[in-house]
């Protein structure tokens, strides 16, 4: 059953996709100009809107150690942490708008460049 139809028949409330990526190319999460670009072009690949301008902060120490994102969406939020020491990132979608999790997970895949995601969706309801 695909999430589309599983999210209609279960008439969900909305729909979270957690998506861990590993391998990410340094330069692209340690760059805070990309990782704010980031929830821009995400918003427009999942066809949301984004609520006022995302929230970039570099803080941590050691393997946790990089930025954190937050971006407001009309439908909930976005958010990210990426951890340099590691190149991996972290990445939260919520939504109570439907959208496709793993074309979410391959467009952030793809937006840092990494060499391989996991990807974990629950329904909320």
């Amino acid at each position: 059953m695909t999430w589309r139809k599983q999210y209609k028949e279960e008439q969900a409330w909305g729909i979270l996709s957690s998506i861990d990526i590993r391998g990410c190319k340094k330069e692209r999460i340690t760059d805070e100009h990309v990782v704010r670009d980031f929830a821009s072009a995400l918003c427009k690949e999942i066809d949301m809107k984004a609520y006022g301008d995302p929230l970039v902060v570099h803080f941590g120490k050691g393997e946790v150690e990089g930025f954190s994102l937050v971006q407001l969406i009309e439908t909930s939020l976005i958010s990210g942490h990426f951890a340099n020491e590691s190149n991996r990132a972290f990445i939260d979608i919520f939504s109570c708008k439907y959208y496709e999790p793993e074309e979410a997970a391959r467009f952030c895949l793809e937006y840092f460049q990494g060499e391989q995601y996991r990807l974990n969706v629950q329904l909320r309801k």
